[in-house]
């Protein structure tokens, strides 16, 4: 179990550090419902991503592509990015290094 909180990280979606090491993170992101949206952004952080459950449209460097339960991707280094819900479900996101911001 986490020692860290479950935090608003958008309309319908909440985010929740797993485990932290200065050159790596893990972070589950839950989407609640239809619609749920990653904003686009970027960050220096390498970002692999696992779907846990639900279905997502993702887009990455100008490319869309739908994912779902046990497929995983990687996103690199300040690569624009986000996703839509389709299916509620649940994203657990590797970074390195680690994203202090989530702290």
């Amino acid at each position: 179990m986490s020692e860290f909180p479950t935090v608003p990280s958008g309309e319908g979606v909440t985010r929740q550090v797993l485990a932290d090491h200065p050159d790596l993170m893990v972070v589950q992101f839950s989407f609640e419902a239809k619609g749920a949206e990653g904003a686009l952004h970027n960050h220096p952080h390498v970002q692999s991503t696992y779907v846990k459950s639900g279905r997502f449209k993702f887009t990455v460097a100008g490319f869309e592509t739908e994912v779902g339960a046990g497929d995983s991707f990687v996103i690199p280094s300040n690569a624009i990015h986000g996703c839509i819900c389709l299916e509620p479900g649940q994203l657990v996101d590797c970074f390195t290094p680690r994203r202090d911001d989530f702290l």
